[in-house]
């Protein structure tokens, strides 16, 4: 754990995005650190020049609720295209002294930040560019242990086979038609039937015809579906999971099932993206995913977590140049994964 003692600044800079900033929490809670949240909101016609033009003066430092006032941060960890112009800001107002790391591709080149990572289906490449398979998130080897010595009794009832069941909704690149919710429903119906026990999840994005039809699934079947009522048993889903059942629509869903091991099912709705193609042949190269169509296949294989690999990278580039600006060491330790 990081010292506490240190005095540390660190923010965590994105538009709000969910899948954007979560994955910048992920690497500062594997640094346990406890950034502060900033989030970017440019408008119109700044926004439309973004990642590549300035940040919108009507955000910039001295104006009310400025998202880039002083005090500045000692590590800025940042996602997502609007935040790109933001951080070229703070580092260029510290004159280099805040270590600034993005994640994903910014889109204008490898100088863009001191360290990046960025997927391996991307083409970004740098020295200070580290990739890997699967994206930084918040699930972690510990934290499965915790859930699976400590169960939760909402799922106590539920027989063996258990499925967690991922559902995501409509996204830049697919849709969820009234023939993707009747397939995915009824290869759902197929595996309750052999006697499984289904652990039902959906998202903000979830469409009402899937959210609907999820419910009478569950009910219909014995299952339990969250309703967004009481604690979120997210964790729990993954730790009991026998084998999980995602949609193709989020990467980082699929990323963080993988950290189970056990054999992901994937639905792909309507739509596609090539780099949804790259990125499901590597996971099948390793074993992990497999086409969901109302079986139960796939064994377990070696989990793959890169949110460890990713945090190491960063504390360790952090203290090369906090000692290359002859600046305080400040040792960032990472949490048990």
């Amino acid at each position: 754990m990081l010292r506490k003692d240190t005095g540390l600044i660190t923010w965590v800079l994105s538009d709000g995005k969910a899948g954007d900033e979560l994955q910048a929490l992920s690497v500062t809670e594997a640094l346990g650190l406890n950034p502060a949240i900033r989030r970017v909101k440019p408008r119109p016609p700044f926004s439309w020049l973004m990642p590549w033009g300035p940040i919108d003066p009507r955000e910039r430092p001295g104006v009310s609720d400025s998202p880039v006032a002083p005090p500045y941060p000692d590590l800025l960890v940042a996602s997502g295209r609007r935040a790109v112009a933001y951080l070229r800001h703070v580092k260029k107002a510290t004159g280099g002294r805040t270590y600034t790391v993005f994640l994903k591709d910014p889109r204008t080149g490898p100088e863009t930040a001191d360290f990046i990572w960025s997927p391996e289906y991307d083409r970004l490449r740098g020295p200070n560019v580290l990739n890997t398979l699967t994206p930084p998130h918040r699930i972690s080897a510990g934290k499965l242990a915790e859930a699976r010595t400590h169960p939760d009794p909402r799922l106590a009832h539920l027989p063996r086979p258990r499925i967690a069941v991922l559902a995501g909704g409509n996204s830049r690149h697919h849709r969820f038609t009234d023939d993707d919710v009747s397939l995915f429903i009824q290869h759902l119906t197929a595996v309750a039937e052999t006697g499984a026990g289904l652990m039902i999840t959906a998202s903000r994005r979830t469409p009402p015809a899937l959210r609907d039809a999820l419910t009478g699934l569950a009910a219909g079947h014995n299952g339990f579906l969250w309703d967004g009522t009481d604690e979120n048993p997210y964790v729990d889903f993954l730790a009991q999971a026998d084998f999980i059942v995602a949609t193709a629509d989020s990467f980082n869903m699929i990323g963080e099932a993988a950290v189970t091991g056990r054999p992901i099912l994937v639905f792909e709705p309507s739509g596609g993206h090539p780099k949804l193609d790259v990125y499901m042949q590597a996971l099948k190269a390793h074993g992990v995913v497999h086409p969901f169509e109302g079986r139960l296949e796939g064994q377990p294989y070696e989990p793959l977590n890169s949110t460890p690999k990713v945090a190491k990278a960063i504390a360790e580039g952090f203290r090369r140049h906090r000692r290359a600006l002859g600046l305080p060491d400040i040792a960032l330790s990472l949490e048990t994964p």
